[in-house]
């Protein structure tokens, strides 16, 4: 009877506990935007000074699903400035510990997470910026459904962040009007343009869904098609030298990449490829390979070891010593507790810069993005695509093959160059509009 009876106390105390966090929860996603505004944030520069909100947006109230943001605005006129939507890859991988911490945003987590450096190069001088930890399971973003891990694929993502941005538009409401574009990297070539479509074709339902002022869209290293995207992974490996003539010669013998399954040849040559970045970084391949510790569970060499038949996931853009110092940094209560972030329900009570379960969880339902850009191209929408020169990951080889190589200059000085040469990639640009 004794052991009944703890056994029963138990189970009433955590009912408790439940009922006692939602009412958090439930404030949490209320709140107006405000109370979302971030103020001490730990190890942030004093100056300049800026204006940034973080939280919870609700996508749906029935499962309990959130997904978490953190937004800055423009550092000058942000009445003025459009709105830009920030999305990383993966899947699995957030846009709070890459785009907002190492890439664009305005600040950088330095190194080993010891607080915060102005970032002289942030996106937000020209727009307001806005990062999304997309599909839930990612970073901050939960559920209280646990099925809902369960059917995350590319209409699940697009759904989810469709929501998100008509209720964060409701609780930022001086934003609806301005002008709205979409960014990612990586597997983001494939979330930003499904998203844009939907975008695009609910704005031609003004009856059900609010207007929001689509003008395109921006791709980094994009995953656009499966064909080409792994067509153009072998052939950068073999152009950079990262694997001998022989085995380039195996991979185009053996390989159909237009097929959904991969045969049992095919799958043991992409594994020579792929087993050619155990020692050095497949992200950047002239630069020393990282040699701290991963805390993530999703790391490069966990991919690398894969062995199965089927297409592979293509991880995609991210330096694995930026990911250890974003982690260090995220997981301090005192930064957490700054950016209104809950962490209940996460692996071991981490968050994670990458989340190898939601990887492994989400279905790819959509292997080409084409006819979507020739749709939005058509509707006069804009798209800009780019790619880094350094990269092995995420569809280089392949996204500027029939440009013109020129100089690219910007006010009075030359920074780079555009287009083929000598039949290889050097960088490539693409826009519908001038």
């Amino acid at each position: 009877m004794r052991p009944f009876c703890i056994f029963l106390i138990t189970i009433l105390f955590f009912l408790s506990f439940i009922k006692s966090i939602k009412p958090l929860q439930e404030e949490v996603h209320q709140n107006d935007q405000e109370s979302d505004r971030v103020f001490n944030l730990p190890g942030q520069p004093r100056s300049p000074s800026l204006s940034h909100f973080s939280g919870y947006i609700t996508v749906s109230r029935e499962n309990g699903r959130a997904l978490f943001y953190w937004f800055f605005e423009a550092q000058t006129e942000p009445s003025k400035r459009p709105l830009l939507l920030w999305l990383n890859g993966g899947p699995g991988c957030s846009s709070i510990g890459y785009g907002a911490a190492v890439e664009m945003g305005p600040l950088r987590v330095k190194r080993y997470g010891r607080g915060l450096e102005f970032n002289k190069y942030a996106w937000n001088k020209e727009a307001n910026l806005l990062f999304l930890e997309s599909p839930v399971g990612v970073g901050f973003s939960y559920t209280n459904t646990s099925s809902d891990l369960t059917k995350l694929d590319d209409g699940f993502a697009a759904e989810d962040a469709y929501s998100f941005l008509v209720n964060w538009l409701r609780r930022f409401p001086q934003y609806q009007a301005h002008d709205f574009y979409i960014a990612g990297e990586s597997y983001a070539g494939h979330y930003v343009p499904q998203l844009a479509e939907l975008v695009f074709e609910r704005n031609k339902d003004r009856k059900n869904y609010p207007y929001i002022n689509f003008k395109g869209f921006i791709v980094g290293n994009p995953e656009t098609d499966d064909y080409y995207d792994w067509k153009g992974f072998a052939e950068y490996a073999w152009s950079h030298t990262v694997v001998s003539d022989q085995v380039y010669r195996l991979v185009n013998r053996v390989c159909d990449f237009k097929l959904l399954n991969w045969t049992n040849k095919c799958n043991n040559a992409m594994n020579i490829v792929f087993n050619q970045y155990n020692d050095i970084d497949i992200y950047n391949i002239y630069a020393p390979k990282c040699s701290l510790a991963q805390t993530s569970s999703f790391t490069y060499e966990t991919h690398a070891k894969m062995s199965f038949l089927g297409r592979r996931r293509m991880y995609s853009g991210y330096d694995p010593c930026f990911s250890t110092y974003a982690e260090e940094y995220f997981n301090k209560p005192d930064v957490q507790k700054s950016l209104h972030a809950l962490v209940g329900g996460k692996v071991n009570g981490k968050w994670q810069v990458c989340n190898n379960f939601v990887s492994n969880a989400y279905n790819v339902t959509v292997f080409s993005v084409l006819p979507i850009y020739s749709k939005l191209i058509k509707a006069g929408l804009r798209i800009w695509i780019y790619s880094a020169v350094g990269t092995q990951m995420a569809g280089f080889q392949q996204s500027g093959q029939d440009t013109v190589w020129k100089p690219w200059a910007f006010p009075s000085s030359l920074t780079g160059s555009l287009g083929t040469t000598t039949s290889r990639l050097v960088g490539g640009l693409w826009s519908t509009k001038d």
